[in-house]
């Protein structure tokens, strides 16, 4: 019984590292790692590792997805910026 708290978190993991693979918009892949990194954050706080948790929280729940929304963001806009340049 003292397994089903992390058998549940691994099952978590998997279920979000899995969407995060399959989903093929950018935005929604960051909020799916986002998603990811907080379940992993969880899962490491189970194992007894609250130090690693803390970083897996800051990196990977906040940091990371905000990284990939800025490129995602900056891609976005050159790209339009070129296309408005071609119909010129």
């Amino acid at each position: 019984m003292a397994d089903l708290p992390l058998l549940l978190g691994l099952v978590l993991v998997a279920a979000a590292g899995t969407a995060t693979v399959l989903v093929r918009d950018p935005v929604r892949q960051s909020f799916l790692l986002s998603l990811l990194g907080l379940a992993l954050a969880v899962l490491f706080l189970l194992l007894q590792a609250p130090d690693v948790a803390l970083s897996q929280l800051a990196v990977g729940s906040a940091l990371t997805p905000l990284m990939v929304l800025l490129s995602v963001r900056k891609v976005r806009r050159r790209a339009r910026s070129e296309s408005r340049e071609e119909h010129e």
